[in-house]
C-alpha cells in the first residue's frame, strides 16, 4: 500500500508521538499485522529500550527485581498487542491468522465473542471450523457446523477419530449435537411416513392431526406399531446405533430420554439391522435401553445387577475395561457415589495406573463425603498405599482434611 505523500511531512518529530500517530494510522487502515508491530515498539520505547531490538541484544534471563519486572510489563505490552492485532483480523475474515495472535493471549471467550459475529459459510468453513473446534474455542458451534456441512456421516467419523479421546466435557457436547440432530430428522420423518399412511393404517385424519403433533419418536411407534412393521427404516441404522453409542455420557435428562427412545426404535427394527455393539453393550439395543432407563430412575437395580454382572465375568484381557468402568460409572450417576467407589477400588485391573484413574476417584469420593459417607477416603487412601503410590496418598490428605 502506497503512503500519501504528504505524510512524512504530517508525522511528529517526537519519537512517542510518532509512533501514538503511526499506530493511528495502522488502527485506520486495518492493517493488523503492522499494528501489532507498532504496538510492539511502542512497549519496546516506554521502557527505554530500541524501538527495533539489536541483533546483538543479549537474551540471557533477566536477573535484578528492576529488570524482571520490565520483563513482565513487556510481556503484558505484548499480549496485549496480540489481543489487539488477533481481533481486528477475526473482524475482517482473516481467522486463522486472527487466532494464531489470539492464541498467545489465552481469551478464549474475546475469540469466541469474534466469531459469533461470523457466519460459517463454504469460503470460512474450514477456517472456522479448525479454530472452533478443534482449536476447542466453541465445540458446540463448530460440531454443529460440520454436522450442517459435511452431514452425520462425517460427524460420526470425526467424533471417533477427534472427540472420542477428549475430555467428558467435550464428549458431552458434540453427543449432545448428533443426538439433537439425528433424533429430530428421524421424528420428522416418522411423523411424515405416519401421515401418509396413516389413513391405509385405519388411522382418522383428526388422529393424525393430532398425533403427528403431540406424540414424540418413542409415543409414535408404540402407539402405531405398522410404523416399523413392514420391516424398513427412516434413516441410517449404523448412523442410529452410532448416536446411541454416543450418548451415553450425556446427563441431560431430556436428551436422556431422546436417546431412550432412539432405543426403542432401534429394537423395532428387523435383526439384520441391530448391530452387536461392544461389552458392556453387546446385546446393543436392550443394553442401552437399560443404561439410559437407569440413568432416568427406571429400573435402576435391574440396570445396576446386569451391568455388575458384565464387570465381573467379562475378560478384561480380551474385551478391556469397558464393562468396569461402565458399571461404575452408571452407580456414580444414578446417585450412589459411595458404592461406585468401592467398585472400582475392587474391580479395577492391577495393571491400570492410580493416576489415570485419580480424579474421577476423588471426585466420587468427594460426592460420597457431601452424602454423609466419609469411608469412601479412608479405603482409597489404603487403596492407594497398597498400590504404592504415595502422589495418591498425599492428594488424598487434602480432601479429608
Amino acid at each position: 500500500m502506497s503512503l500519501d505523500p504528504q505524510l512524512l511531512a504530517r508525522l511528529s518529530t517526537d519519537p512517542a508521538k510518532r509512533i501514538d500517530e503511526v499506530i493511528a494510522h495502522y488502527r485506520r487502515e486495518r492493517q493488523p499485522v503492522e499494528l501489532f508491530e507498532a504496538l510492539k515498539m511502542k512497549s519496546r520505547l516506554a521502557h527505554g529500550l530500541p524501538m527495533i531490538a539489536d541483533p546483538d541484544e543479549p537474551l540471557a534471563p533477566a536477573t535484578s527485581e528492576a529488570d524482571k519486572q520490565r520483563e513482565r510489563e513487556l510481556e503484558e505490552y505484548l499480549l496485549d498487542a496480540c489481543r489487539q492485532a488477533g481481533a481486528m483480523l477475526i473482524q475482517d475474515g482473516r481467522i486463522a491468522e486472527g487466532w494464531m495472535y489470539l492464541r498467545p493471549t489465552g481469551d478464549i471467550e474475546l475469540a469466541k465473542r469474534l466469531l459469533e459475529d461470523i457466519e460459517i459459510n463454504d469460503d470460512n468453513y474450514d477456517e472456522m471450523t479448525q479454530v472452533l473446534l478443534h482449536e476447542n474455542v466453541d465445540l458446540r458451534r463448530g460440531y454443529n457446523a460440520v454436522l450442517k456441512h459435511q452431514g452425520t456421516c462425517n460427524s460420526i467419523t470425526l467424533y471417533d477419530q477427534a472427540i472420542a479421546a477428549r475430555s467428558r466435557k467435550d464428549r458431552q457436547i458434540a453427543a449432545e449435537c448428533l443426538l439433537t440432530s439425528f433424533y429430530n430428522e428421524l421424528l420428522s420423518l416418522v411423523r411424515d411416513d405416519f401421515r401418509n399412511r396413516g389413513p391405509d393404517n385405519g388411522v382418522s385424519a383428526e388422529a393424525i392431526e393430532a398425533d403427528a403433533a403431540k406424540l414424540n419418536l418413542g409415543e409414535l411407534i408404540a402407539k402405531y406399531k405398522w410404523i416399523l412393521g413392514g420391516g424398513g427404516y427412516h434413516l441410517d441404522t449404523t448412523h442410529l446405533s452410532s448416536t446411541v453409542r454416543f450418548a451415553t455420557v450425556i446427563d441431560d435428562r431430556e436428551m436422556i430420554d431422546q436417546a431412550l427412545q432412539l432405543c426403542q426404535y432401534g429394537r423395532r427394527l428387523p435383526s439384520d439391522f441391530q448391530y452387536p455393539g461392544e461389552e458392556p453393550f453387546v446385546d446393543f439395543y436392550p443394553a442401552h435401553s437399560a443404561f439410559f432407563s437407569a440413568l432416568l430412575g427406571q429400573s435402576v437395580d435391574t440396570a445396576l445387577r446386569m451391568f455388575e454382572q458384565k464387570a465381573r465375568t467379562v475378560d478384561v484381557n480380551v474385551a478391556g475395561a469397558g464393562a468396569i468402568e461402565t458399571y461404575i460409572d452408571l452407580l456414580d450417576r444414578v446417585g450412589r457415589p459411595a458404592e461406585a467407589l468401592r467398585a472400582a477400588i475392587e474391580l479395577f485391573p492391577d495393571d491400570v495406573p492410580v493416576q489415570r484413574v485419580l480424579p474421577e476417584l476423588l471426585a466420587m469420593a468427594r460426592r460420597a463425603k457431601q452424602a454423609g459417607d466419609t469411608s469412601g477416603l479412608d479405603a482409597l487412601e489404603q487403596f492407594c498405599f497398597g498400590r504404592s503410590d504415595l502422589l495418591a496418598v498425599a492428594a488424598i490428605a487434602a480432601e479429608k482434611a
